[in-house]
């Protein structure tokens, strides 16, 4: 297949090649032919307009007019206007020794490829040439010798020669194009047909008045400068207006207009190349405090600087856009897969996360990124856009810096809108059922406890478990009403058991707006009180990540819980980088090892080390440690030697209703086996309530 495409590549370039020969070949014929016979005294019968107008004709064509620096970076040259008083005032040969020493320059200092300058010289004097042959042909034939005198009815031929230029010199590029691109010759030719039309005839508009004005009064042609200054002059101001319309007046970065019309592009290329490109949203996590403390000067400065790191961070063909704010786009064209694009995304974070000297002060300052794919989320630009800002916000809940786009994450999704209407029914109606997983001491293989997983008994979709719905009341404002009613239920069941002799502490799950919420610690007390239970017979468990989200507020309300004597265990020990100095602070009794390292302890080394400092670390500061997501014998055994004081999992047995669990405990004497394997369960492993 590649030597198939070189093949054809290496046949396109033979193509243009002996095009661009032929080209070569035929204007320097023509040249030839046009300078034949050329007299001394033809050329000292060029007089002081000739070379006023040479003049002009070089600057024009070194100081294109770039009136939209989007559409066409290269501009227009207004040198044409002057060729054309030259071809009708003098003839061919002085027009053609004009543009030639014109072009080359003009196109040398543009560092454009010689073989470029070459075919550009070329089609220009095959184009003039063509111009000259219908004025000529009809009556148009100024000389050296003969200068033309201008009548009005010149005019109309005039508009001819122009239109037979412009299409030839349309003609001579689309072929070329077709060449290089592989389109076809009336693609090219049509292709902004409009806009050349519109930039190059007025620019040929030009050259009566310049005819005119040199065999009149030749004195007046540099007044000729001031319309041209005029014509730069709103050039310029109409660039500038279009510079401002697309880019950030505070970055000079892309704004969301030229993001949007770059990416539309950039979409259509990809599809027909049948390959990804990706969508990185970027959002400062701690903007707002350094603006309020250090002024918007100091936050204006910053915005700056992130935006130079992230230009010159990103490869060729990427955009980098400031969206308004603290908030920053990037559009990465040139990704290979999933793999590739996260790991682009954690680049651009990790430039952002270096230090910025700020006055005289050394500012850190992190980031929340957001992913999205095309062709995988989506196939246009909103819709990209806000899967890369709902993925940008889960990073920032999450505190995980980059999250790619996940639809079951996604609370906006038709389905999951649904799925929240009914989440609030659910709550009201009862829906809601806690299961119940043992917690078995290792010594003595006594129940000790249980973990509460909410699961959720939709009347049509059947049970669902956490990872289904958890989110949904995360991300809307059930996350109030839905732990209340989780925690009611526990304490419920849990008081029915005490009652019953078997005082087993029930733990729940409880997260970062649960602890934050007023009246929480209160409404535990509350609950408590209700079903007569003491506080030991409630266990609230919180995830290592939640502790480390902010260390300051989940310090206050986890004192409170322990004031009251509720027990607490941190969840996910290993995951979260907690520092040990929170831990030794924290009124926290149990620590709870990840089943990632748990599952994989008796095969990789690594793991088992990890759990085997958890274990030691918790031995240290006097902690209860409880190993997750234990499923076969080894794994136990390991753990017992280890001298790892709880486990759950389903070596143990799998999560239980509650009116199944005092029968299990009465079955229960030695290590049971492992039950028969339930696909539905094991989803739910353990989950997070």
């Amino acid at each position: 297949m590649g030597q198939a495409v070189s093949g054809a590549r290496l046949r396109e370039r033979r193509r243009l090649a002996a095009y661009v020969a032929c080209c070569t070949a035929a204007a320097l014929t023509l040249c030839l032919a046009a300078v034949h016979g050329l007299s001394s005294a033809e050329i000292r019968g060029l007089g002081p307009a000739f070379w006023l107008i040479t003049a002009l004709v070089l600057l024009g064509e070194l100081r294109p007019v770039v009136a939209s620096g989007a559409y066409d970076p290269e501009g227009v040259t207004l040198s044409a206007g002057f060729l054309f008083a030259v071809m009708f005032l003098w003839g061919l040969w002085p027009t053609v020794l004009v543009q030639l020493l014109a072009m080359a320059l003009g196109e040398s200092l543009r560092r454009k490829p010689a073989w470029k300058v070459v075919f550009n010289s070329s089609q220009h004097v095959l184009s003039l040439s063509v111009a000259w042959a219908v004025a000529r042909l009809l009556g148009l034939d100024g000389s050296p010798s003969h200068p033309l005198v201008m009548s009005a009815s010149d005019l109309s031929v005039m508009v001819l020669a122009w239109t037979c230029y412009f299409f030839a010199n349309l003609a001579f590029v689309a072929v070329a194009l077709s060449i290089r691109n592989g389109t076809t010759f009336w693609q090219e030719l049509i292709d902004d047909i409009g806009y050349y039309a519109v930039t190059t005839f007025p620019v040929l508009v030009l050259s009566p008045v310049v005819v005119v004005v040199a065999m009149t009064v030749w004195q007046l042609i540099p007044l000729l400068l001031l319309p041209l200054f005029l014509v730069y002059k709103t050039a310029s101001i109409s660039r500038d207006k279009e510079y401002a319309a697309l880019h950030d007046g505070l970055t000079g970065l892309a704004n969301r207009k030229l993001l949007t019309e770059t990416t539309d592009d950039a979409l259509v290329e990809a599809a027909q190349a049948g390959r990804p490109i990706a969508f990185c949203l970027l959002d400062l996590d701690s903007f707002k405090e350094i603006n309020d403390t250090l002024g918007h000067q100091t936050g204006d400065r910053l915005l700056e600087i992130v935006g130079t790191r992230l230009a010159n961070s990103v490869r060729p063909g990427d955009v980098v856009a400031r969206l308004g704010g603290d908030e920053f786009a990037v559009l990465l064209t040139s990704v290979s897969d999933v793999a590739d694009t996260m790991d682009a995304a954690n680049r651009l974070r990790a430039v952002i996360a270096e230090p910025f000297h700020l006055d005289g002060m050394l500012l850190q300052v992190d980031t929340s990124v957001g992913v999205s794919l095309f062709p995988e989320h989506g196939d246009a630009v909103p819709q990209l856009l806000r899967l890369a800002d709902v993925a940008m916000y889960q990073a920032k809940r999450e505190h995980t810096g980059v999250e790619l786009y996940n639809p079951a994450r996604d609370v906006h999704t038709l389905d999951r809108l649904g799925l929240l209407g009914e989440l609030r029914r659910a709550i009201d109606q009862g829906e809601l059922e806690m299961h119940y997983q043992p917690k078995v001491s290792l010594p003595g293989r006594e129940v000790v406890g249980v973990e509460a997983l909410v699961r959720w008994r939709h009347p049509e979709r059947g049970l669902l478990f956490p990872d289904e719905f958890l989110d949904l009341a995360e991300q809307s404002g059930l996350m109030r009403p839905f732990t209340q009613e989780v925690l009611a239920q526990s304490l419920s069941r849990a008081a029915q058991w005490w009652h019953q002799g078997t005082p087993l502490q029930v733990s729940v799950n409880v997260n970062i707006r649960d602890l934050t919420d007023v009246g929480f610690v209160e409404g535990i007390r509350d609950l408590l009180a209700a079903h007569r239970l003491p506080a030991s017979a409630l266990q609230l468990e919180i995830t290592e990540r939640l502790l480390m989200a902010d260390p300051g507020r989940m310090s206050q309300a986890l004192e409170a819980l322990g004031r009251l004597g509720v027990d607490l265990s941190l969840d996910d020990f290993g995951t979260g980088y907690s520092s040990l100095v929170h831990l030794k602070r924290l009124p926290v009794s149990e620590i709870k090892v990840d089943r990632s390292f748990v599952n994989r302890m008796t095969r990789d080394a690594d793991d088992a080390a990890i759990v085997r400092s958890i274990v030691e670390l918790g031995q240290a500061f006097g902690l209860r440690v409880v190993a997750e997501g234990v499923e076969d014998e080894a794994t136990w055994q390991a753990l017992d030697e280890l001298g790892c004081d709880l486990v759950q999992g389903w070596l143990v047995s799998r999560a239980l209703d509650g009116d199944d669990l005092l029968p299990w405990l009465l079955r229960f004497s030695s290590l049971l086996e492992p039950p028969p394997f339930d696909a539905e369960e094991q989803v739910a492993g353990a989950g997070s309530r």
